[in-house]
């Protein structure tokens, strides 16, 4: 008989391997309060110790521009590149976006200071434990009230408090929404269509006060990557157009100003084959027990039938443990997935599994989520690919 061999029974990941973020010190979380506190923003800690203190500064953060895309990318974005030393304030290090690697637990990181165990919005689609129900963080479906969801204050408003002039510029589509409320709301929206209209507005509202804290936002970019994947050329042609309004708006500071180009995810691309997505509709082993599947294709949150937790995390593990890093709830907390700590109210929106891919692989759901399994482009894991976003700064 043939003695059995590790290679014959794989181990799973296991899940203090996953490479966590870098909360605290040099994760998305951490840019605002830094920046607020540098202006003297009361109850703010400069948590990025890297970064130089400022009187006015502007984040402009460009939705999908990961820190590896960027780097493979140099001549289509020149400008860019040539500030990647400057990076983490001239560390040439990149920060990470915190897990799920996605828009709105970032933007809600970013806008509030606080990791996602604490804001609350840890994941693209998650369980209210209110209804039962699957809620859908980036377009806020089907509808909470959006100060019971996230009650923290943002860092803008705070900031608005203590004085400092604080604006967003950004599409005017994004005024009213409740992900907007919660995450980025604070002082003056003002909205402008174009990304050159931005980029002017950003500087003259940068001038606007002798302390100014003011954010722009692009997201076409990320449009692009999901539906021709990042090696596309129409991704590399907003790449170009990015790069160009970043020099845009660098070329207008006004005095004593920082400009902050970052992001809010990465992203990889993932081929169409069996063997490189898996499809949780067509798999009775991964559906046994579960009662809803939440969060994306790289970064899944399993809602199991009350008592089958256990079982759909053994199954889970067998079948997934290979690509993917697969915890329990209770897991996932204590190895600080979501951050140092978990509200109370946030606890039971984490999946009772939480799966988030190693690997070059997605977990779909083609009858489920049919739009989502059909992008090219894909995000949410703690991969290098997906976590790391720079940190760009130029100085007037």
């Amino acid at each position: 008989m043939t003695q059995s061999t590790a290679w014959d029974h794989p181990e799973p990941l296991a899940v203090e391997s996953a490479p966590v973020p870098e909360y605290g010190s040099g994760s998305l979380a951490d840019l605002l309060p830094t920046l607020a506190a540098g202006m003297g923003v009361p109850d703010m800690t400069a948590a990025i110790p890297e970064l130089a203190p400022v009187d006015r500064a502007c984040v402009f953060l460009i939705d999908g521009l990961g820190w590896q895309q960027l780097r493979a990318h140099p001549e289509d974005a020149p400008f860019l590149t040539s500030l990647l030393g400057s990076s983490r304030g001239g560390t040439g290090r990149p920060l990470t976006a915190g897990y799920p690697a996605t828009t709105a637990t970032s933007l809600a990181s970013v806008g509030t200071g606080l990791p996602p165990g604490v804001h609350g919005l840890p994941g693209y689609t998650v369980r209210n434990p209110a209804t039962g129900e699957l809620m859908n963080q980036l377009r806020w479906q089907p509808y909470s009230e959006p100060r019971a969801w996230q009650p923290y204050p943002t860092v803008f408003q705070l900031a608005h408090q203590a004085g400092v002039h604080a604006a967003q510029v950004s599409s005017p589509t994004f005024e009213n929404t409740p992900l907007t409320r919660v995450a980025l709301s604070g002082g003056t929206f003002l909205g402008r269509l174009t990304g050159e209209d931005r980029m002017d507005l950003a500087a003259e509202q940068l001038a606007a006060g002798d302390r100014a804290l003011v954010y722009t936002y692009y997201s076409e970019l990320d449009g692009a990557g999901h539906r021709y994947g990042v090696d596309s050329d129409t991704w590399r042609g907003q790449l170009m157009a990015v790069d160009r309004l970043a020099q845009r708006l660098a070329e207008q500071l006004p005095p004593r100003s920082a400009l902050y180009v970052t992001a809010d995810h990465g992203m990889v691309d993932i081929p169409f084959d069996e063997q490189h997505r898996i499809d949780f509709d067509e798999d009775w082993e991964l559906r046994a027990g579960v009662a809803l599947l939440g969060g994306e294709g790289r970064a899944r949150h399993v809602y199991a039938v009350p008592g089958a937790e256990g079982d759909v995390l053994t199954c889970w593990r067998e079948v997934l443990g290979e690509q993917f890093w697969v915890a329990s709830r209770d897991e996932a907390v204590a190895a600080g997935w979501f951050g140092p700590r978990i509200d109370d109210r946030v606890y039971a929106r984490i999946g009772d599994v939480v799966a988030a891919a190693r690997d070059d692989v997605l977990l779909i759901a083609s009858e489920r989520e049919p739009k989502e399994s059909s992008m090219v482009g894909n995000h949410g894991s703690m991969t290098p690919a997906e976590q790391l976003v720079p940190l760009l700064e130029v100085r007037s």
